[in-house]
């Protein structure tokens, strides 16, 4: 099975729902009630987000999931999650995942 990011929203579902089938260890606790206190999209919206980001050109996988975690209404938050990705983001890049994500907030 190939690897792929997942949203923190889907963490968020598949925690809940191994939750109700067992206990969970600890670490996984403390990760479903993370994902549950900060995420606010469901998953269907996170991956529609993730998606429209990746469209825009340039951007990875994981850049985009992580604009879908975050959702980041600032260009210094833009710029801080593509600094990982050590490439020079556009200012129209910015705008466009900032136009992306409004839509979603």
């Amino acid at each position: 099975m190939p690897e792929h990011y997942v949203t923190l929203a889907e963490v968020r579902d598949l925690l809940t729902e191994e939750h109700e089938k067992r206990e969970l260890l600890t670490s996984q606790k403390a990760a479903m009630e993370h994902a549950r206190a900060v995420c606010t999209l469901s998953v269907e919206n996170a991956d529609a987000l993730a998606k429209e980001i990746l469209a825009i050109g340039g951007v990875t996988e994981y850049a985009a999931v992580k604009v879908a975690d975050l959702l980041p209404q600032y260009p210094e938050d833009v710029r801080a999650i593509f600094s990982k990705e050590r490439i020079a983001i556009e200012p129209k890049t910015i705008e466009k995942v900032i136009e992306v994500v409004s839509k979603y907030l």
